[in-house]
């Protein structure tokens, strides 16, 4: 007995000595062990979300935050794609304060306190406050975010927390049911239901959310380096009820099984009116780890342009396929371009799996690193190829240089702004064919009322589709009663302005 209780603890002993630390493990690993035992949540005959609702609610935690500086961001459009904006004033109106306080939804992860939520809930936050299921309330660090993707990784000091597992967004169906599990409108956590009703979607709001900031403009007229649009959106879409609050909450299978981060509506109103979108796991799963191991997320790049093919864009393009994602650029020291690939190819699948939209690839990219692999198979002259694209870090495929507009500008004296044909870089970052950037602003002039006007995206005036400072002066003559009529598009979508 004695030398078979020697042996026993020995063994243990040994076992914990050699026992992998959980932050050595990626967060599937880790829920790989902590649920190695746990039998599988059944739903079968009727349809009943008990069993899931119960193993969720627990590990669905409320978030709150509270800020203390001023913001300059002003404009806000009443886009029908709002992220959570009731959380910050929404329905149009023009904001000049960050709000006092905010709050949304997060998901733990693991049992020692790392939340998943949104980037968009912690942004800019002075105080991050996390509520747990027993009601205690506990603060929170930032352990990293994304806007790219709309992520954040929080942790709070605490162990033994319940927690979700996660799921295989790949295996979602459309028509399978979902729950919704979250805080909205400052209620105690909630639980909808619903069906997925697409995925792969993409609603651009993130890219809408990144316009240039005028910082950023001065360094491309310095430079001639455009910032560009690094945003991943393949959303998995679904009627369950999602309302403020459930932002950062979680989309689980009929399992209990975590297939998705709650993340935006579609809604003219701020609340839900059918469609609510959330983040596939099995992106945030890569996202979450890098923020874990770097506090930032390593991403790989192809290091190409695209246009996604349909029957209108193919007839533009002057190609025969409406399917797959037309090159529009190769990147000078990209993967792509040392792989082969050139202006004009199609790619048509990624891993073996057809390409279809810009999602069906961004996800894909989105989950590798850089130095990894992905096989991608492209329409050349009628002909399929196949090719392996090693995967670069951001530096090695953010440098390419659109034509560089001119630092003055040309003067329009009635507007008091000068003005330059818009570069292809942010045309094709806003979806637009054509356009001017404002360049410089006069004190006390007209354009001086428009908020952020340096840098601003001009589409039209008065009517009249612009393309140079000439364009603009002859369109003012179209002005009725003096007053003329400003249209654009901004990170938040197309506006009109009036001035005189």
């Amino acid at each position: 007995m004695a030398a078979a209780f020697i042996g026993g603890a020995a063994a243990i002993g040994g076992y914990k000595l050699l026992e992998p630390k959980n932050d050595s493990l990626s967060f599937q690993e880790q829920q790989n062990v902590l649920f190695a035992s746990n039998p599988k949540i059944a739903s079968t005959g009727a349809v009943d979300f008990v069993e899931a609702a119960a193993a969720v609610s627990p590990a669905v935690v409320h978030i709150k935050t509270s800020y203390t500086g001023v913001s300059g961001s002003a404009d806000r459009s009443g886009s029908p794609f709002d992220m959570f904006e009731d959380f910050f004033g929404g329905g149009g109106r023009r904001m000049q304060r960050a709000p006092r306080a905010a709050s949304g939804s997060g998901v733990i992860l693991t049992p020692d306190g790392y939340i998943v939520t949104n980037n968009h809930v912690v942004d800019n936050a002075d105080k991050i406050e996390v509520v747990l299921s027993d009601r205690r309330k506990v603060s929170a660090k930032v352990i990293g975010k994304d806007p790219n993707t709309d992520l954040a990784l929080i942790k709070v000091e605490a162990t033994n927390l319940p927690i979700v597992k996660m799921g295989n967004s790949d295996n979602v169906q459309i028509g399978e049911w979902v729950l919704a599990v979250g805080f909205p409108l400052d209620l105690q956590t909630t639980v909808t239901a619903g069906i997925v009703s697409a995925k792969a979607r993409n609603i651009g709001i993130l890219a809408r959310n990144s316009q240039p900031t005028e910082e950023e403009y001065e360094e491309y007229q310095r430079t001639g380096k455009m910032p560009t649009n690094n945003s991943i959106e393949s959303y998995i879409q679904t009627d369950a009820a999602i309302n403020p609050g459930n932002s950062g909450g979680a989309l689980v299978n009929a399992n209990g099984e975590l297939v998705g981060i709650n993340a935006a509506i579609a809604s003219q109103t701020g609340t839900n009116v059918g469609y609510g979108f959330a983040i596939p796991v099995n992106l945030a799963k890569k996202i979450l780890d890098d923020f874990r191991k770097y506090g930032a997320v390593k991403r790989g790049y192809i290091g190409v342009t695209f246009a996604a093919l349909d029957a209108d864009q193919a007839e533009k393009l002057n190609v025969k396929d409406i399917t797959g994602l037309y090159v529009t650029d190769v990147i000078p020291g990209s993967g792509a371009a040392a792989a082969g690939l050139q202006k004009g190819d199609i790619i048509k699948k990624v891993e073996g799996a057809t390409i279809y939209d810009s999602p069906d690839l961004q996800e894909k990219i989105g989950r590798l690193s850089p130095g990894d692999r992905v096989q991608l198979t492209y329409l050349r002259d009628g002909q399929l190829k196949n090719t392996s694209v090693t995967l670069k870090g951001e530096n090695s495929v953010s440098g390419n240089k659109p034509e560089l507009a001119s630092a003055g500008g040309t003067k329009v004296e009635k507007l008091g702004a000068s003005f330059a044909p818009a570069p292809a870089a942010l045309k094709s970052r806003y979806g637009v064919s054509g356009g001017v950037i404002v360049t410089n602003v006069e004190p006390g002039k007209a354009f001086e009322s428009f908020p952020n006007a340096k840098g601003l995206l001009i589409t039209s005036v008065n009517g009249k589709a612009v393309n140079s400072a000439k364009d603009v002066e002859a369109a003012l003559a179209n002005s009725r009663a003096g007053i003329s009529t400003i249209t654009g598009v901004t990170s938040r979508g197309k506006f009109t302005y009036s001035i005189d």
